[in-house]
This record gives structure tokens, sequence and C-alpha cells, in this order.
């Protein structure tokens, strides 16, 4: 089926809705943003260049607290402030995509182009999306041939396409023009059986003075939908025969690379090397290239000025914050993947579609493990224990959770504990007939060493007392101290890190890596070692599999991971990917090891 390059449009928007929401976008004041899991102010303010405080001033109250679901105001901001990202624009009910190339006068490749996580069934009411600076004639249409020039308005049968706006009748439209009732309506059938709506688009026929002789009555068709021009901007599918890898790092311990992080550097790549080479016996080929960055911005710009680098299909690296954005930007005008494996705090994955961020910013990670614990302890009583030692590294954390409890309705409560065993103050806050859940507001081990003895000698006294302990990433890290405690407290914690040294996996790698390098991983949190192979392994493998789809066949990549949890998930439709991959490990009060995926 053809389509004009120019049809009669309409955009399905109540005229309620339209008011405010066009006056937002359309006055280059604001658009909406619907805030998802994990979100904060910090991230948004990143997605949209532009401050917190820009946005707290257009939504008061949203420094304190912002909830999933909630539409945040936000500024556009002047197109000065991103070179790459013209303006956004929130979709709105009944919009096509086919419409926004009409109403920015942009092609439908250039708006997939700069919105890489967007596709036909996303593109929903809501979604937030870049438009970039796109100078162009008229909207293309991916579905037409080419022209080679814009028709000139004789050979048209109509004189220009009119935009309704608010207020506006068929009357006073025909008044403006001087065109009558039965032309307007004769050009615009779909005008007789309905009403005007804000930001139609309608065909304008010339007065009966002017108009051209035997010029044809322009034939009425079916726009494109979604599905066909998303699938018109599709690229086409590439294997890649043979990987092009680079891993960028600080070996070499210089003035800001500590030994230790020299020691966990190293370890990383002897992991990710065992990967390759157990890749490679299963047939996939890769040309591997390693720097040495020594933590230095000027090393790491004479390492991308290299010929080769602009060849490859993904990076690994940096460690250090302030190296990643010259990096970063690299990999985004190259086209190629970077993976960040360390740092927490990656501000170019809000705006950058080649970086994949592994260590998961807090908020996120927060947000995950909330909803793990929802969906496990809704039913439980939940308390709080305050080990009353002053620490207050949860805080953020124990806030949040609270926040949840109460958005669901979940019942909890908050107990402070002396050195002084006091079991009646335990009692006295436990549900006897249900399951309790206790929860130190401090992670640390001294906090435990309070904390442990109060609760086992309640649970000795009355082992009919369902008690369980919940807790941190971190506890991993103390089971030469409170091993026993754990299993006979039947304990949980959140993390994205973790192996157990029994898991066949596990012993496989740590019997290679002794193997190929004499010597045992360092006993640290994470292992080093087995990120390393992690890593290596699920992107190398998922290339190897899906080729340049990688990013559209990302739960298609089966691997098992030794130690480190992968789900990618796209910060915004046109920012970066975050590992959002947070379980539960299990300490059984049967001494049993239980690794929980709630996928």
């Amino acid at each position: 089926m053809r389509f004009f390059q120019i049809v009669c449009l309409s955009l399905a928007l109540t005229l309620g809705n339209a008011g405010i929401t066009t006056f937002a976008q359309n006055g280059n004041n604001y658009f909406l943003h619907t805030v998802s899991r994990g979100q904060s102010l910090y991230s948004i303010a990143n997605m949209y260049h532009v401050s917190i405080d820009d946005i707290v001033r257009l939504n008061p109250g949203s420094d304190k607290q912002i909830r999933v679901g909630e539409a945040l105001k936000i500024p556009q901001a002047n197109s000065s402030s991103s070179s790459k990202n013209g303006k956004f624009h929130t979709i709105q009910a009944g919009e096509t995509l086919y419409q926004l190339t009409v109403k920015y006068n942009i092609s439908a490749q250039a708006i997939c182009d700069a919105n890489p996580g967007l596709s036909a069934s996303n593109f929903r009411v809501g979604q937030v999306i870049s438009i970039p600076t796109e100078s162009v004639t008229a909207p293309a249409t991916p579905l037409a041939p080419a022209q080679p020039s814009t028709p000139s308005t004789t050979q048209k049968g109509w004189k220009e396409m009119h935009k309704v706006e608010r207020k506006e009748t068929i009357f006073s439209i025909c008044q403006e023009y001087g065109i009558t009732q039965e032309d307007l309506l004769a050009l615009n059938p779909e005008l007789k059986n309905g009403k005007l709506k804000k930001g139609m688009f309608i065909f304008i026929p010339y007065p009966k003075s002017s108009q051209p002789a035997a010029t044809p009555t322009p034939t009425m068709v079916q726009t494109p939908s979604n599905e066909e021009l998303f699938k018109q901007s599709k690229t086409a599918s590439k294997s890649l025969r043979t990987i092009q890898a680079a891993v960028m790092l600080p070996f070499t311990a210089s003035g800001s690379i500590k030994p230790e992080e020299q020691t966990r550097m190293v370890e990383y790549y002897e992991g990710f090397l065992i990967a390759v080479d157990s890749l490679k016996r299963q047939g996939v080929s890769v040309d591997l290239y390693t720097y040495d960055t020594k933590g230095s911005t000027n090393v790491i710009s004479s390492i991308l000025s290299k010929p080769e680098m602009k060849n490859m299909d993904i990076i690994f690296g940096p460690v250090h914050t302030s190296n990643i954005e010259p990096l970063a930007n690299f990999a985004e005008r190259n086209k190629i993947r970077l993976v960040v494996p360390f740092a927490p705090k990656v501000d170019q994955v809000f705006n950058n579609p080649m970086v994949y961020q592994i260590n998961t910013p807090q908020s996120y990670f927060y947000s995950e493990a909330y909803d793990h614990f929802l969906r496990k302890f809704s039913k439980a009583r939940i308390i709080f224990v305050d080990p009353a030692n002053g620490d207050k590294e949860k805080n953020e954390f124990i806030n949040g959770l609270k926040s949840e409890l109460k958005d669901n309705r979940v019942d909890f409560k908050q107990i402070q504990l002396s050195s002084e065993i006091a079991p009646e103050r335990i009692i006295a806050a436990m549900d006897t007939l249900r399951e309790n859940i206790f929860i130190p507001t401090s992670g640390r081990s001294s906090a435990l060493t309070r904390i442990l003895p109060q609760l086992t000698n309640v649970l000795r006294s009355h082992p009919h007392f369902d008690m369980h302990l919940f807790g941190y990433p971190e506890w991993q890290t103390y089971t030469q101290e409170h091993l026993a405690s754990f299993y006979e407290l039947d304990t949980y914690f959140y993390s994205s890190f973790y192996t157990n040294n029994l898991f066949p996996e596990a012993v496989r790698f740590t019997q290679s890596y002794r193997r190929w390098y004499s010597k045992d991983m360092a006993n640290t949190f994470p292992k080093y070692g087995m990120l390393g192979f992690d890593t290596g392994y699920f992107f190398l493998k998922g290339l190897s599999q899906q080729g340049n789809k990688f990013e559209e066949n990302l739960d298609k990549v089966s691997v098992t991971p030794i130690q480190t949890g992968f789900k990618f998930e796209r910060v915004n439709n046109w920012g970066g990917f975050i590992n959002r991959k947070v379980f539960f490990v299990h300490l059984t009060k049967n001494y049993e090891l239980i690794k929980l995926d709630f996928e």
C-alpha cells in the first residue's frame, strides 16, 4: 500500500487533557515525566539536563519524596545545554509516531535513532521521548517512494493544512480562509460525522475564485501505523564473526591507583581471560585488546586515538568515575558498547545509549530489594531493631523500606536494644502467631554483635516462635563471626553479588583459576576474578549469539553467572542500561544456602 507524504491527521485527544499538556509541550515550559521504580530526583535531573532545584520549583514537596507513578513537571532545558537532545515530548493519548513527525517536522528514522529504547510495543501514553534537532522540509514517510522534491502547490488539490486550535469551529475556519463549509467538508469527509478536535490537521481547499483548473481531489488514505514505521526504521540483523573487544583498566599502581586496587584489576582481568578461553573452546572468535590506563584521563585519550579503537564492538572499563566521560563520549560517537564494571555512579548512563552500568545505583538497588521484600514478607510482622550504637549508615534504606511498607499497609514496629539482654522488649514487639522479620538498622558487624545474642536468646526460650533475621549484602563477609547465628535465626540478606563456594560452577572456576595462576582469589566482596569472568562471559557470549541485535535480545542471553546477576533495563528511551538484578540469599535452620531469584 502506498502512502502520500502529507495526509489528513486526527489527534485523538480530549480537549480537557490537551489544554494542559499541549500548553506544557508547545509552550516550551514543561513536559510530564512519570516516575518509575528506582528513580530519584538526581537520576531524573540527569536524564533531562536540568537541576534538582528546577524540578522542585515546579513540583513543591518533591524534594521530600517522589512516588512511583507520580507525574512530575520537568522544565524544557535550553537547547544549548545539550547538543544531542533538541527537546523532550510526553506521548499523549491517541498520538502516533507519524503524527509526531508532522508535529516536529522530523523523520521517523531520526526519532527512532534518538530513542533506541522506543518500539511499537512501548509507544504509549506517558512515555517521554527525545526529539532531536533535524532540519527537514517535510516529515518523511518511510513507506512512500522517495520523492525528488516537494510538490508545488499547483500540483495539489488543496491550498494548505491547518492545525485546529482551541475553540475553533468549522464556521470560523471557513471565515478565516474565505471558503464554504461544503468545500471544506468535501476535502475532509471525516468531519461530517464528528466535531473538530484541538490538534487535528485538516486540508484547506482553494477558494473558488483561485482554484486551479482540473485539480484532482486528494485521495484520503490511512496513515502509516507505529508498527510499520518502526519496522522500516530497524537496522538489518548482522552477526559478528570475530568480536573486537578492549579492556581498559589501571593495571599499574601510580599516584591515583593504590596497590590493592591494582591487585583487584589484575584479578578481574585474570577472570576475564578465563571467560575468553572458555568461549573460544565453544567456537566464539574474539580479538582482545588490553590497555593500561594508569587511572589517567590523558592516557585514556591517547589510547582512544589509536586507529583500532574505532573498530571495537565493546569496551570494558574504566574504574574511576572521573575517567568515564571521555570514554563514554568516544563510545557513543563510534557506536561501541561500553561496560562500566565497578563505578556505582555513572551519570552518562542516563543519556548515552551505549553505556552498560554493572554496579547498580543505590536508588535502583534499594527499589528492587523493596519489591522482592514485599513479595516475600507482605504477610509478616516487620520489626526494625536499633542497636543504639549510633550507626546511621542504613538510614536511607530503612526510611525507604518503611515508606514502602506504609504504602502497602504492611505492619511494622521499631524497638531499641541496649547492651543488656531484654527479651520482654523483643517479645512485646512480635506477633507470636505469625512470621516475624527482624531488620537491624545498622549493617555493621558491631551491630550484629549487640543484636544477635538477644534474638537467639528469645528463640531458644520460645522455639515455637517464627523468627527470621533480614539484612544486607555485606553480611556475606561476616560468616566467620556470625555464621552459626545466621543459620539459627533463619537469615535472609539481599545482594547482587553472591556465590556459594560449593556451587558446581564456582568449584570449577576456582579450580581453573588456581590452575592458571597458581594462586587463590583474594577474599573480597565481590571476588574480582569471578566478576571478570561473569561480565566477560555474559557480554561476549551475548554478542556472539545476537550480533548487532544484542540490545533487542538481552533477555535471550542465556548464561549461568558464578557470582554476578544480570538484569539490564534501559533507564529511558534514549539512555543506556542499568543492571537491576537483586536476589535474596537464605541461610536456613537446616544449614542450607538457598539463592532466591524472583524473576
